[in-house]
Formats: C-alpha cells, structure tokens, sequence
C-alpha cells in the first residue's frame, strides 16, 4: 500500500478517531455561518439603500454629523454643489421612518419611505405623486402590488406599484417615492421637521470623471464647508451602527477560528502520540517527515470539510426555522468565506504536530512500542 493511501484508510477503517473533532468542528462551522449570517443581515438590512445609490459621493449639511435625517441641504446650497468642478448630475433624497398600516395586516409594517430624483440601483424613475415602489422584504409584511398602505399616525396614502431588492434602510423595507410625495409625508407625520418645497436631506452626485474624494472636497470647498462630502462607502459606514456592528462580529467570528485552530492543533497533537509506534515504523522504511506530515494535513483537511458540510446543513436549518424578524441572511460568500477560514484553522492547527513528528527517532518508537 502506498504511503499516501494509509491516511485515507484510517479515516475510512477507524472513523471513531475522528467523530469527537468532526462534532466539534461541525457545531463550530454552524456557529461561524450564523454569526456571519446575523452579520451580513444586519448589514444588508441596514444599508441597502445607500449601498443602491449610483452616485459618486453624498453630501449632507454640515451640522447633521453624517445623518440623513438631521441633514438639511436648501436650494442655494444645491446650486453651489452643482457648480463645483467636477460635478456632471445632482439629485435630491430623503428619508423618513415610520409604521405603515398595510390592507388585511393587523399589525404595522416598518417602513422608510425614501424620496428620490436619481433612481438607485434596480429602482425604476420616481413614480407619479402618491405612488411607491416597496423594497421586497414589506412583502414578508403582507404588502403586495396594487396595495394601499397608511403611513404614519397621518395615515398617508401610497399606493404600491412595484418591488425591488436590496434597498432596505435602517432594517426597514424602504418605499420609494417622488421627492413631492416625500415632503408631504414628512411634513405630515414629523411636523417637528418639516421641510420647504426647495428642500431635500441630502444630495446624491455623479462626477465627471475624478474620484470620489476628489470630488468631496471639490464640493465642500465650493459651499464654503456648508457641506459634509463623503464617498458611498463612507456613507455606509456612517450609519448608525453598522461600524460598530461589523467590529464587533468581526472580533467574534476571528475568535472562534482560533478557537478552531486550537481544537484540530489539540486533536492531531494527541493523535500524534497515540501513533508515534507507526511513525517510528514508516521512518524505519524510508518515508519522509514531510509525506509523514502531508498525511496529517489531508486528514485535518477532510475532517474540516465534512464539518463544514454538516455545519451548513444546520445553518441553513436553523435559518429555516428562524421568525422572519431575525436579521439572518446566510450569502455564498459567507459560505466560502468560513470554509476557506475552516480549512485554514485546520492546516495550520494539525501544524502543531509538525514538531512532535520530526522528533520521532526510528529505533527508540519502535523499541517502546514493542
């Protein structure tokens, strides 16, 4: 029998070796996928509306500290934004969050109707006044395409004329709106901050060809910093929670790889001693510490995958059973993304036994195994 056959033999002859460390590594591939899963979905949930922006950058008052809903952008300040170098189109938006009252539903929908001239990502042109198109997550809220919903203790009226994806704002479905219909139900349901016909929150620029940092400060220089420019992906970031929340899961999920690593590294170092008689054995007849070692790295390998195999399946039906309130959103990338950190926290923990794999004498392992 070839030497590189033996390692698959084992595992095929005594698979009761690996059953604890496959159990483990299993239970650990799920959690892995679920906090990647909560964090991709607080992120998706949270974003995509901005993220669905097709502009280079956007700008914001400069008292609002990067909030779409403290910021307030006037007709003056639009036209200096316009007339910065580098800027090609210019578009107002706004947000406004409120409880939407949806036909057969008996509890409110959350919902951020979000008022638009430059049409995001999928999103169509603004439709006529009184008329939205609903991000599709408000369809798990039992809102459907023809659908007359009341928003806001005003109960104003939109009428659904569409869906798209991936435009949810703060973990809200967001609805989509001409900018006229916004500010009437803004000015509705939040008096307090009611805006004039010449005002929007924010604006959403294209440039002419420079880069987004480029044009932010082209901008802000041009409104004498009355403005506070930032690229699309600074917007993102800017949001509330979404640095924090991606710090935080980011510290967890790192953790448990190397929670990961110390399990396979303890796993295979104690594997090592039980069979320090077979390596002394192998030596003796002419193979290498490194086909040696080889064999244990292909082990910790297989041993991973099937892991992350078992480990998928019960994410996915954990993320079945879940209501539809948990922000969990299990992506392909997530998936590569923890296979590619299993099987790295394997080859470097099954690593630990390098040492004690080199130091195998011949004679004296087969002298104590006698």
């Amino acid at each position: 029998m070839s030497l590189p056959m033996l390692p698959l033999r084992e595992l095929r002859r005594r698979p009761s070796r690996f059953i604890v460390a496959t159990v483990v590594l299993s239970f650990l591939a799920t959690l892995l996928l679920f906090l990647g899963g909560l964090l991709d979905g607080l992120y998706l949930g949270s974003t995509g509306a901005i993220r669905a922006q097709q502009g280079d950058v956007i700008v914001f008052s400069s008292g609002a500290r990067d909030s779409f809903l403290r910021s307030r952008i006037t007709a003056d300040v639009r036209e200096q934004v316009a007339a910065a170098d580098g800027v090609q189109e210019v578009g107002g938006i706004g947000f406004v969050l409120l409880g939407a009252q949806v036909p057969g539903e008996t509890e409110l929908a959350d919902v951020a109707v979000a008022g638009y001239e430059l049409p995001p990502k999928g999103v169509p042109q603004p439709p006529a006044d009184g008329e939205g198109v609903a991000d599709s997550r408000l369809e798990d809220q039992g809102v459907s395409t023809g659908d007359t919903i009341l928003v806001g203790p005003a109960e104003s009226p939109i009428t659904i004329v569409g869906f798209v994806d991936d435009t949810s704002f703060l973990q809200q479905g967001s609805v989509w709106v001409n900018l006229p219909t916004w500010r009437v139900v803004q000015n509705a349901n939040r008096p307090d901050s009611a805006v004039a016909d010449d005002v929007v929150q924010a604006l959403v620029v294209k440039g002419a060809g420079s880069n987004g940092a480029t044009l932010a400060d082209a901008i802000d220089a041009a409104t004498a910093a009355a403005t506070t420019t930032l690229t699309v992906d600074e917007a993102v970031l800017a949001l509330p929670g979404v640095k924090q929340q991606g710090d935080t899961f980011d510290q967890i999920i790192y953790s448990t790889l190397v929670v990961v690593l110390a399990v396979v590294g303890l796993f295979f170092s104690l594997l090592t001693i039980e069979r320090i008689g077979l390596y002394g054995v192998l030596k003796a007849i002419g193979a290498s510490t490194g086909r040696l070692f080889a064999g244990v790295v292909m082990q910790a390998i297989i041993v991973a995958t099937i892991s992350f195999v078992i480990g998928s399946l019960l994410a996915l039906a954990a993320s079945a059973a879940l209501p539809a309130g948990v922000p969990l959103q299990l992506t392909p990338g997530r998936f590569a993304f923890t296979f590619a950190g299993l099987l790295v926290a394997a080859v470097l923990g099954s690593a630990i036994s390098l040492r004690r794999v080199t130091r195998v004498d011949p004679a004296s392992a087969i002298g104590n195994a006698s």
